[in-house]
């Protein structure tokens, strides 16, 4: 989707996500001392929010000026501090080796161009510095619900490792998400790769 689509779908409502942070998220930085982190495509900020409650200095990154300024009343509501960036993600370099944590979460993109994204997010991982890549899975399309319709933008674990090289890959899997429906909850298939910069 373009700029003025996100713009156009951030006003519609209230807001699009919920304000809970994703749970590959919280499962994953549950153990991460905080830092510096950059949240890549955010959003309307849910993810970059619960970061900074818990002590992480945020940079926040997108397109839309729309989700931004969401992000931007519920931090001033929550009395939270973030710097928000409104800036195309495949413009916008990261300051390099300046993070403790970078996310990239459900950024679909072709596979071409999602490369060259993840590969600048990478540059602005620190030494040590974590890697979090979240989507959904390619076989969402057909055994998931939700998500993009359009097969191009999908990837599976292996994708997202080949366009990670130089990375230690800590975690590279698909795992269910249940959603709320009408007729209960059903699965969304994800993909999530963790990967740390060891030098």
């Amino acid at each position: 989707m373009e700029r003025e689509q996100w713009d156009e779908r951030y006003r519609a409502d209230e807001l699009i996500w919920k304000v809970e942070p994703n749970r590959f998220l919280v499962e994953e930085v549950a153990g991460l001392v905080p830092g510096r982190a950059l949240d890549l495509a955010c959003g309307e900020g849910r993810n970059a929010l619960w970061l900074a409650e818990r002590g992480w200095q945020v940079t926040a990154v997108d397109f839309s000026a729309v989700g931004l300024e969401k992000a931007r009343r519920l931090a001033s509501e929550r009395d939270l501090e973030l710097l928000l960036v409104e800036a195309d993600v495949l413009e916008w370099e990261p300051p390099a080796a300046s993070f403790d944590l970078v996310i990239v979460m459900y950024l679909h993109l072709p596979a071409t161009v999602r490369r060259r994204a993840l590969q600048a997010a990478a540059s602005g991982l620190a030494p040590g510095a974590t890697l979090l890549v979240v989507g959904h899975d390619s076989t969402n399309l057909l055994e998931g619900v939700g998500g993009p319709q359009d097969p191009a933008v999908l990837f599976s674990p292996q994708d997202i490792v080949g366009d990670l090289g130089g990375l230690e890959i800590v975690r590279a899997e698909r795992a269910a998400r249940p959603v709320a429906t009408d007729d209960g909850h059903v699965d969304a298939i994800d993909t999530i790769v963790r990967a740390v910069r060891r030098s």
